[in-house]
């Protein structure tokens, strides 16, 4: 079991956005950016483009509701959407507010949050869904 079906199944915390039957969105805890976001089916699956058709656009139409909260509440230019996949083998979207093409380089520097801050993020985007 990875760890984002862990906290889909609430056996680990997170600063959770959204869910629905089929995908859960929460903060990544070691943003590149402030509002960084995951979208994570939540049956398991590795690779994304091992998903059915079905539910990889479903998910595609679920990060698109969740990006467009978060650009109502994070100020940003747009948000970036990126999949890699290879950190942890469950397939995820990341989401991430732009200001600059250098916000979606995933070797800068983390920003650090308190959990007030990821929770008061959280909030804000999870209120404007």
């Amino acid at each position: 079991m990875s760890i984002f079906s862990k906290i889909v199944a609430g056996e680990m915390p997170s600063y959770k956005i959204v869910e629905d039957k089929y995908f859960y969105a929460f903060l990544d805890i070691n943003p590149i950016t402030k509002g960084h976001v995951l979208v994570v089916p939540k049956k398991e699956v590795d690779y994304i483009f091992d998903m059915d058709d079905k539910l990889l656009t479903d998910m595609f139409v679920f990060s698109k509701k969740v990006a467009k909260a978060m650009k109502k509440v994070i100020p940003c230019k747009k948000i970036g959407l990126s999949v890699i996949g290879l950190e942890v083998p469950h397939a995820h979207i990341h989401l991430i507010p732009l200001n600059d093409e250098s916000d979606m380089d995933f070797r800068a520097d983390r920003k650090p949050f308190t959990p007030q801050e990821f929770e008061s993020i959280a909030a804000a985007i999870a209120d404007a869904y």
